[in-house]
């Protein structure tokens, strides 16, 4: 531990829950004092104190090709505490028991009336959660080994659930564990993107009209839902399973006119846009994710206004997708202007279309569609008739729609 002037774990911690408030992620004054009393820097004993207070997650369980287990950034812990509000006296469910450290915070949140149980599907991250939470003072706290895609019957219903792992698709159990009225935060991954959902149950449904971009590690057993191809070298295509897109029909795109539409939305330097993507999956069918490396962006084959993670739409064999901005004039400060390229017979269509999502953004940038969640599974009505765009997953249906 270090223990040089202005390092000391409280004083870390302090700047820690400053940056964050700072930043606009913290809105909560209780979820704000869990943040200054729980000593993260314990639920990660072999990284050091400085790590442990900065804002990135660290990794507890290496996995193949990702992590299987780590602590959370702090930013996107507080983000997800508020979102949840858990009150004194609440029952909470926390799936993916991870270091211990959001039990704990969810701990000091329902005080010592309320009641925390944890799950993960990893014995070893169990055992690590149960002997932080043991040595930190929060032994009250029930840790399990399980499948959280079961849930923990035992204890339900539960006021709230949260899900700090990255599912695909929503469990029957979550649902059907989860008190009328209760409410249920999860990292819910649709169209490409992923984004922290606050639902709330309302007797046959959940409906949610707050969702937060995030990502998370993909929940065992419950994140095959989304396929993916290379459509030209250094530029692959994520889509969901059951879009109806064929990666064979694109392989050629690139190589096709090429067409930019600009939206006559501009945004400053730094300022977000990430909810284009949200209106965009409630309006388009078609839309995915686009992943071009930086050789194929440096190259020209596109102009991907991120790689790896550009929003898109496709439609047989034509797409457009999210370009990088170009710089406007404005006297007062550097403005840059969204746009999309689309290539194919339908590019230029396409483009404009996905022009259309940043127009209705644009219109109130605080907005967000309105997504409710219909069970599908035996003994809950499924309904056929909706307004807006339907995605079908295997245990739930989404609705998106305009407020």
């Amino acid at each position: 531990m270090t223990n040089a002037a202005g390092t000391r774990p409280e004083q870390l911690r302090d700047r820690m829950v400053d940056r964050i408030r700072t930043a606009g992620h913290l809105r909560s004054p209780r979820v704000e004092h869990a943040l200054r009393t729980v000593p993260r820097h314990r639920f990660v004993p072999e990284a050091s104190t400085e790590d442990a207070y900065a804002d990135k997650a660290i990794t507890i369980k290496p996995g193949t090709d990702r992590p299987a287990s780590c602590i959370s950034v702090p930013t996107v812990v507080a983000m997800m505490l508020d979102q949840l509000d858990p009150q004194p006296g609440e029952r909470i469910l926390e799936i993916g028991a991870g270091t211990g450290y959001n039990a704990a915070l969810l701990a000091e949140l329902v005080g010592p009336e309320g009641r925390v149980t944890t799950v993960d599907i990893h014995s070893d991250v169990v055992d690590h959660a149960r002997r932080t939470l043991a040595e930190t003072g929060y032994s009250r706290v029930r840790v399990v080994n399980a499948d959280g895609v079961l849930g923990y019957p035992q204890d339900a219903p539960y006021d709230r659930i949260i899900v700090t792992v990255g599912p695909w698709d929503l469990p029957r159990a979550w649902f059907d564990q989860l008190r009328d009225g209760g409410r249920l935060v999860v990292p819910l991954h649709w169209r490409g993107q992923s984004r922290s959902i606050a639902f709330t149950r309302y007797a046959d449904k959940l409906r949610a009209t707050d969702s937060r971009l995030c990502g998370f590690i993909p929940m065992v057993g419950n994140s095959d839902g989304e396929r993916t191809a290379e459509i030209t070298d250094h530029v692959a295509l994520y889509w969901d399973a059951g879009q109806d897109i064929s990666p064979t029909a694109l392989h050629s795109v690139f190589t096709r006119s090429e067409s930019t539409v600009w939206s006559g939305v501009t945004v400053a330097a730094n300022e977000p846009f990430d909810h284009v993507w949200l209106w965009l999956s409630a309006t388009e069918p078609g839309t995915c994710r686009l992943a071009a490396e930086p050789a194929a962006i440096d190259a020209g084959v596109c102009h991907a206004v991120f790689p790896y993670r550009t929003p898109a739409i496709v439609e047989g064999d034509s797409l457009a997708y999210l370009t990088r901005p170009r710089p406007v004039d404005q006297d007062d400060e550097p403005r840059f202007e969204l746009g999309a390229t689309g290539h194919g017979p339908a590019g230029t269509d396409l483009a404009e279309r996905l022009c259309a999502s940043i127009r209705l953004w644009d219109r109130d940038r605080d907005a967000q569609p309105v997504i409710t969640v219909w069970p599908t599974a035996v003994g809950h009505a499924d309904p056929q008739h909706h307004e807006g765009v339907v995605i079908d997953k295997e245990h739930v249906r989404l609705v998106l729609t305009h407020r």
